[in-house]
């Protein structure tokens, strides 16, 4: 598994193929401490216990950080073009997001991480973030309808995420998001 997110390829001649897609995967040290952690665990456990008990620890337990390691990155960002008139999808998981409602986006880096994140965080903004991952992308949405003013994504390749989108980088790196 590689920690490296690569975007899809472009879209081709009649494809509604995705224009970007990257997932969202725990870094790879955090594998085999996972799995140390759990050796250790299962030997503790099976101390004292002779034959095929001895081993049933071992069995039962290894599957358990395969597990939350693979949990933990089972998030997806995807830019998705649309038939038609309209203008794409921003794809998050399982939230979906029209293209033609962004007003405009940044990315941030690492060094605002924590002021996006802290005090001007509005709490009805839609935010997913992964700590492993050290940029975000702010989209400003423009729509009535909607309560949530922005999205706050973790990515690790911001700029190619925007190009994606159809949107240029509107210097939200420079700034902390802003609240309605």
């Amino acid at each position: 598994m590689s920690e490296q997110s690569r975007p899809a390829p472009a879209e081709r001649d009649g494809d509604s193929g995705t224009k970007y897609s990257e997932r969202l995967w725990v870094p790879l040290w955090w594998w085999p401490i996972g799995l140390a952690i759990t050796g250790l665990l299962a030997a503790e456990i099976h101390m004292g216990a002779p034959g095929l008990r001895a081993w049933l620890p071992y069995v039962i337990l290894f599957p358990l950080p395969v597990w939350v390691l693979l949990f933990f990155s089972r998030l997806t960002v995807e830019v998705v073009p649309a038939a038609g008139a309209s203008a794409g999808e921003l794809r998050v998981g399982r939230a979906h997001l029209p293209l033609n409602v962004v007003a405009r986006a940044g990315s941030i880096p690492a060094s605002a991480k924590s002021a996006a994140l802290g005090r001007q965080l509005d709490p009805a903004a839609y935010v997913q973030h992964r700590p492993w991952v050290p940029s975000m992308v702010l989209v400003v949405l423009d729509d009535p309808d909607d309560p949530t003013p922005y999205w706050l994504l973790s990515t690790r390749r911001p700029a190619a995420l925007l190009a994606a989108m159809g949107v240029s980088d509107a210097g939200a790196s420079s700034s902390a998001p802003e609240t309605r």
